[in-house]
């Protein structure tokens, strides 16, 4: 079935607009914000602003790249949650709009499915994808979850966090050492020339398959605080060890519960999403965690493993070939689970 979707993300902080024609992408663009940098963090009044001035201006670029008009669209497929409610609203609002004046259906597309699918998006039909069934570990700011993927409308979490994700520990820990926000990139960069080895960190004993990062948060607090009242100047000359003993220990909690999946639910394909998919330690180790086990890793580009509406448009387009269309008086969601 021919098609040509435009795909909304607006969850967050970035405005992002993409289109796919027969599931190949177009283009893609986004709109990042820099406001929340004063923060350390997203204020989400402001957020929803920013998207309110981006989204008309993303949306043409991103027809403008394409090469496509308007009037060839087939339908829009918009994150309708998790995420911002306000920022929500102005992506859920826009395709409403939209979808009104072109006479066209919606597709509403949960922004986690968007992260787990992103492994689809591709430029040519000569690249591969994933089979069916394959395991995600989705880790970002909000969530940690190990997904059995079974199809694209058909997923099942084995393991998630009761509390703290990893992209926050990794954030609020670098808010802790005076790094700037978003921390997780800095820690990435400053890992790579430190010692992993040099501090310890508590990991926690959750049951089952189920994460847990705050106690992992307390731990490095502690260590700072203590450290700091003999050595005012510890963390400035620790930094690079500080954030590769946390690169190191996030990554090692991640991999014994994927472990635990695997042994469970054995598959031949694993792949990982999310914005913390782009750190390079985590990059690095689950390709070294697949080749020890004969598993085939799929590590997706960096440019998809943000917030990004290339992900959005592509499970829209699943969806699309099912005829699984939204109605227009469906309001946007803050929380639910994949």
């Amino acid at each position: 079935m021919s098609a040509t979707i435009i795909g909304i993300e607006s969850s967050c902080d970035d405005t992002s607009a993409a289109v796919v024609r027969d599931g190949l992408l177009l283009s893609n663009v986004i709109a990042s914000q820099k406001v929340h940098e004063d923060f350390g963090g997203v204020v989400p009044e402001l957020a929803s602003r920013a998207h309110i001035q981006n989204i008309l201006p993303v949306v043409s670029q991103a027809l403008a790249k394409a090469g496509v008009d308007k009037s060839e669209l087939d339908a829009i497929a918009f994150t309708r949650g998790p995420g911002l409610l306000g920022s929500l609203l102005v992506g859920t609002s826009f395709a409403k709009g939209l979808s009104i004046g072109l006479d066209i259906p919606i597709i509403d597309v949960n922004h986690l499915h968007g992260h787990v699918l992103a492994h689809f998006v591709r430029k040519t039909n000569d690249e591969p994808v994933p089979q069916f069934p394959y395991m995600c570990l989705l880790v970002s700011g909000g969530n940690s979850q190990i997904i059995l993927v079974k199809g694209y409308n058909d997923m099942e979490i084995l393991g998630q966090t009761i509390d703290d994700a990893a992209g926050e520990a990794f954030d609020k820990c670098a808010k802790v050492m005076g790094l700037p926000y978003p921390g997780g990139p800095h820690i990435d960069r400053l890992a790579a020339t430190g010692d992993p080895s040099r501090f310890k960190f508590s990991k926690p004993h959750i049951p089952e398959l189920d994460y847990s990062f705050s106690g992992l948060k307390t731990s490095f607090l502690y260590t700072l605080r203590d450290a700091v009242k003999e050595d005012d100047a510890f963390i400035e000359n620790n930094l690079a060890d500080l954030a590769a003993s946390l690169q190191r220990t996030i990554i090692e909690i991640l991999l014994d519960k994927l472990d635990k999946a695997v042994r469970r639910h054995p598959v031949r394909h694993l792949a990982i999403g999310g914005g913390v998919s782009a750190n390079s330690g985590v990059r690095s180790a689950v390709s070294d965690f697949c080749k020890k086990r004969g598993i085939t890793p799929w590590i997706p580009d960096r440019a998809f493993t943000t917030d990004n509406a290339a992900m959005v448009a592509m499970a829209g387009y699943f969806k699309y070939r099912d005829s699984q269309f939204c109605d227009l008086s469906l309001p946007p969601y803050s929380r639910v689970s994949v």
